[in-house]
């Protein structure tokens, strides 16, 4: 017997799997599809500084990776960036109330989870998706720069998704920074020994990250690249 996806990415990706029911045709899956980029392009067409900031929804308030996030965000808001995030708790909360918080633009962009509701008071502008794939085109479209905080899953997936597109030269001028030494150097020494030394990448695909603490530096790389984009 059948049952009824929980999301509709599970009703498309499933949908040719008997244990999950198919409630809607190919032609209408396209038709929402469509729909839902249209209305991303639609409602962030005005947005042309911004940074896209990432990082692990599980991180608790009054933590030092929360403080992290809020400064950050603030300090990007003060540069004039406005601060894009996957609107959710933890340090994506943070980062949108430090943004809102220095008087810059904060930008939330939930997806349709089954385990996971929030609205954070900090967001500007908030648009709900139904499917990751629309929603991660809008964070590379409309950002400058990736921000990468200490996270999980899903903040890898965003990481390596951005590194991908730089390699392939669909992305240009585009940097991805890794806030967190002592989170990230372990997964940075595994690219560079394991990854690049058995030449699954080159060791210059290594030069597409940049891994600091120092939030200043954050700033000055996603100024310079808002100038190398001719923003």
């Amino acid at each position: 017997m059948s049952r009824r996806p929980t999301t509709p990415d599970e009703e498309l990706i499933g949908a040719q799997h008997e244990d999950v029911a198919s409630e809607i045709s190919d032609a209408t899956r396209t038709e929402r599809m469509a729909a839902e980029l249209a209305m991303g392009f639609r409602e962030l067409s005005g947005l042309h500084r911004a940074v896209s900031v990432f990082g692990s929804a599980r991180t608790q308030p009054g933590s030092a990776e929360h403080a992290l996030a809020h400064e950050l965000g603030r300090r990007l808001g003060a540069a004039g960036f406005a601060v894009i995030t996957g609107g959710g708790p933890g340090a994506m909360d943070a980062a949108n109330c430090g943004a809102h918080d220095a008087g810059a633009h904060s930008v939330g962009l939930s997806i349709d989870l089954p385990f996971e509701r929030h609205v954070c008071r900090c967001v500007d502008q908030g648009l709900d998706f139904h499917y990751f794939f629309c929603r991660k085109v809008m964070f590379v479209r409309y950002a400058n720069a990736f921000v990468v905080l200490p996270g999980g899953y899903g903040t890898l997936d965003e990481l390596f998704e951005a590194l991908c597109l730089i390699q392939t030269e669909k992305v240009h001028s585009f940097p991805v920074i890794l806030v967190g030494s002592a989170y990230w150097s372990g997964l940075v020494d595994w690219l560079r020994e394991r990854v690049a030394g058995e030449h699954k990448i080159d060791a210059g695909d290594l030069d597409l990250l940049h891994l600091t603490d120092d939030l200043d530096l954050v700033v000055e790389l996603v100024q310079r690249a808002a100038v190398q984009q001719g923003v």
